[in-house]
């Protein structure tokens, strides 16, 4: 669906597919729009060596967009990571620790990798979302071979992210690359199922934004998310 096609309080189409890789525990293709998004997670036996004798785990991850996910290619970030990399990266492993009992977990890390296969806008949010349920499926895993007890309580929460923004004085939901590069204000929100926020990431690009605004833009990302949980909600039921 096009940007000018979808009315500004939708999301784009939402696409999610389970067990996409054969190899890793948890493993989603999460397509919003055109962005598409391989969320993969790995159990590793240990925790880092700043957490071991401390008894809880740890969850952590890795973002990166394939050379050709972009218009132009994308240099793989082979010598150093770049500062927008690890600003992501680190912004999905706080998401994703903020609903994880790390106790309930044992000593062992969960490595999940965002690897984008193809951007069009929102490509942070849409691996959250998706890394999510990747994670789950992970610690469903661990569950079904025994490494941790079956009624351990490892979640706390669920977590999504949608990006809004002011595009053209029109308050946005879920921003394409189209809108994100024309936006008077841009925004990613990131929340629990229960409505409580994890980040909030918002700039204004041209002219400054009120507090009417900022009101406007994060009620029009809580519509959007609670869609986003009844969308994880059923794939997890699956």
């Amino acid at each position: 669906m096009s940007a000018t096609l979808r009315h500004p309080d939708r999301l784009r189409p939402v696409r999610i597919k389970r067990r996409y890789t054969r190899y890793a525990p948890g493993s989603v293709l999460i397509q919003m729009g055109h962005t598409k998004v391989l969320c993969t997670a790995m159990i590793d036996p240990e925790v880092p060596r700043w957490l071991k004798g401390k008894g809880k785990g740890w969850v952590t991850a890795e973002y990166g967009m394939l050379p050709g996910s972009s218009h132009e290619r994308i240099r793989r970030d082979r010598e150093k990571v770049s500062g927008r990399t690890m600003e992501i990266q680190r912004l999905i492993a706080r998401s994703l620790r903020a609903v994880v009992n790390l106790e309930a977990l044992g000593e062992r890390q969960i490595l999940v990798d965002c690897d984008v296969l193809q951007a069009d806008g929102g490509t942070r949010t849409a691996a959250i979302t998706g890394a999510y349920i990747a994670l789950w499926d992970a610690v469903a895993f661990l569950k079904k071979q025994k490494l941790i007890p079956a009624g351990a309580k490892v979640f706390t929460d669920s977590v999504a992210a949608v990006s809004v923004g002011i595009v053209k004085g029109v308050p946005t939901l879920d921003l394409c690359y189209e809108q994100d590069s024309t936006a008077e204000t841009d925004m990613n929100v990131v929340m629990t199922g229960s409505g409580k926020y994890v980040e909030v990431q918002g700039t204004a690009e041209r002219e400054p934004f009120s507090k009417k605004d900022l009101d406007r833009l994060l009620s029009l990302a809580q519509k959007g998310l609670g869609h986003l949980r009844q969308i994880q909600k059923k794939h997890l039921k699956m």
